[in-house]
């Protein structure tokens, strides 16, 4: 199976990559609707495309409101974005209100209730991880291969999502400080970069790559890459336009 990224980074796009959007051409699978939506057309293989969103806030959807673009390049006969209802309502109600975006894309909003199967004989799995507002996790397997998406929140040993990644081949999962700042990953809710790596041994996982990383430094490794090495090496940084295979 491949993944593509189609976007990178947290919070902003920069100079060198876009905000959270993940792809599985595929089987038609799309990870959060960040700023690099707008690459999708150009990658989508199928006819039908599921977005899973993690949570609200507008760097993980604002990229639904490229979808106009998506489809004139690459026709769509469905676009379905799954999410809890309560994030999922507030899009329609706010993202996609009259005054703000009155032109809605051909879109269906359903709310995620328990397994959703995948092609190929997959079936994607949710859970919750602590974030301001809430947010949600992502397991998706098929019966050779898996990965596990993790973004805006703060990793650590006890973190409750720890058996739900457990044994994935590839683990996707934000880090957005250093370990010097890892004061700030507490306050704002995200991850620095050695509990991420002591999380992904203890889960067990093959890969680990890192997204969802500060977009206001200008550093080619701006988390510390070493670091998460030492104690998981199979540990890489993404990178936009990055594709990896599990």
């Amino acid at each position: 199976m491949k993944l593509s990224l189609l976007g990178t980074t947290g919070y902003h796009p920069n100079e060198r990559a876009h905000t959270m959007c993940l792809l599985l051409p595929e089987c038609g699978v799309m990870l959060d609707a960040g700023t690099g939506m707008f690459r999708a057309a150009q990658h989508l293989k199928g006819p039908e495309l599921d977005i899973f969103v993690t949570h609200a806030h507008l760097d993980h959807i604002i990229g639904l409101t490229f979808l106009f673009d998506v489809i004139r390049h690459h026709p769509l006969d469905r676009v379905t974005v799954h999410g809890e209802a309560t994030k999922l309502a507030a899009v329609e109600e706010h993202l996609f209100a009259e005054s703000v975006f009155p032109a809605r894309p051909p879109i269906e909003f359903r709310p995620l209730r328990g397994e959703v199967s995948l092609s190929g004989e997959g079936r994607l799995t949710h859970f919750p991880v602590e974030h301001p507002g809430g947010a949600v996790g992502y397991r998706l397997e098929w019966p050779s291969h898996s990965m596990a998406y993790v973004t805006d929140t703060t990793a650590s040993l006890d973190a409750a999502y720890l058996e739900q990644i457990r044994g994935v081949d590839l683990l996707v999962h934000e880090c957005y400080f250093p370990d010097q700042k890892a004061d700030w990953a507490a306050k704002t809710g995200h991850s620095s970069i050695t509990p991420v790596a002591l999380l992904a041994k203890s889960a067990g996982v093959g890969r680990l790559v890192l997204v969802h990383m500060d977009p206001g430094t200008s550093d080619e490794d701006p988390v510390g890459l070493e670091t998460a090495r030492q104690i998981f090496p199979a540990t890489e940084l993404a990178y936009d336009l990055m594709q990896l295979d599990f």
